[in-house]
């Protein structure tokens, strides 16, 4: 299953995270290479806080997806830190997602190259043992 997540998708997303943060002080927001970039772009320019090249203390860290957790999960013991995903394939437990997707959902995103999405995806279903 493959779904689209268009730009006004992601400006939705953006104010619904900011709704959710704008009351809380962070030390600044990190965004996970590559797919937590653009949205730490977006929610800097939202929430007027610094774009920072580390998690640190108090830091809202952002991704894409949360899949596995191996990525996210490098980051948990950061004191004082929030974390966000627009989407989330598991319900979420120490983490705040915008949407909750299906385990094998394969999503677009606005910023990716659409013409790649097949290679990309059966690259990504390969390293999982999923092809």
């Amino acid at each position: 299953m493959i779904s689209y997540f268009t730009w006004n998708d992601f400006d939705k997303s953006i104010e619904h995270i900011a709704n959710k943060c704008n009351l809380l002080e962070f030390s600044g927001i990190y965004g996970i290479p590559r797919g937590g970039l653009c949205l730490a772009v977006a929610l800097s320019h939202k929430l007027k806080i610094n774009l920072i090249s580390e998690p640190i203390k108090n830091s809202l860290i952002v991704d894409d997806v949360y899949e596995t957790g191996i990525t996210l999960n490098t980051f948990k013991d950061i004191e004082g830190a929030m974390f966000f995903v627009l989407f989330s394939k598991i319900k979420p437990t120490w983490w705040n997602t915008v949407h909750i997707s299906k385990e094998k959902e394969w999503i677009i995103f606005p910023w990716e190259n659409a013409s790649n999405l097949h290679n990309d995806r059966n690259d990504y279903l390969k390293k999982r043992g999923l092809s």
